[in-house]
């Protein structure tokens, strides 16, 4: 049975924010820089989530571009809806689960985004290959995803303060290995690229604020961890009694966030 202790969009908003604030360094600046966009370009963004990297490319181009954003959650793909149509860009969103067939037609888009969801999928190769089946010939595949060495200070001090073995994570533990080894084998080349940004905690609060709602939305992952609602606030307890620590120690948490950026052409 799942639990909600917040809802999943909430969480997600909560820890995007905290980069954009926390960050030394902008990852949307990063992601543009390497892809280089061209105006008329069809893009499909791929699990768009609420929409945050089309309206980054719709900017980008200045609304040039025809682009179609899909994701598995109603609740996200209308949030996107209402934010886009809001500002009045023409950004189409539809129902995509990127463990089924696509609902397109083959070489269909210049360029498919797919930024920290990848590894979520059920069946990689099937993925990838479907990403592959609807692009142009010479369209790019775009992902994200993070490193193994990503966050190693978060998992750090949960494993100081629970003296738990941190579980495998879906990202870093697939997307270097998995992810970029299925597009290797299907597409005609693949460069990969890092980015690094470091957050910087002056206080102990806005780290928990991170901690909670990536403990709270990936909650499946933690289940050895804590229990229900009770178990998720003791061991939030744990965690900040050590995160307040450091703070005292070092006067900051500095949280580095490790991403691979793959680019893949058809």
């Amino acid at each position: 049975m799942k639990i909600n202790y917040q809802e999943t969009t909430s969480d997600l908003l909560k820890r995007i924010n905290i980069h954009d604030q926390f960050g030394g360094r902008n990852i949307d600046e990063w992601m543009l820089d390497l892809l280089q966009l061209k105006p008329g370009m069809k893009i499909l963004d791929v699990a768009c989530g609420a929409g945050k990297q089309c309206v980054s490319f719709y900017n980008k181009l200045n609304g040039d571009c025809d682009i179609t954003g899909g994701d598995v959650s109603p609740e996200l793909l209308e949030k996107a809806k209402q934010e886009t149509s809001s500002k009045g860009y023409k950004i189409n969103f539809l129902p995509l689960d990127f463990d089924q067939r696509f609902p397109f037609e083959d070489n269909q888009f210049d360029l498919i985004s797919c930024c920290f969801a990848i590894y979520y999928s059920t069946d990689i190769p099937f993925t990838i290959r479907e990403m592959h089946r609807v692009l142009k010939p010479g369209g790019r595949l775009f992902t994200t995803g993070p490193m193994p060495q990503n966050k190693q200070v978060f998992y750090d001090i949960i494993k100081e303060a629970t003296q738990k073995v941190i579980p495998p994570m879906p990202g870093s533990s697939r997307y270097d290995s998995e992810i970029l080894g299925a597009m290797k084998t299907t597409f005609s080349k693949v460069d990969v690229n890092i980015f690094e940004n470091p957050l910087t905690f002056k206080t102990a609060e806005p780290f928990l604020e991170y901690t909670g709602a990536s403990l709270s939305e990936d909650r499946k992952l933690w289940r050895d961890f804590f229990t229900g609602k009770e178990g998720y606030e003791g061991i939030m307890k744990e965690i900040a009694s050590v995160a307040q620590k450091w703070v005292e120690r070092d006067g900051q948490i500095v949280m580095t966030k490790v991403v691979g950026g793959f680019i893949a052409t058809k």
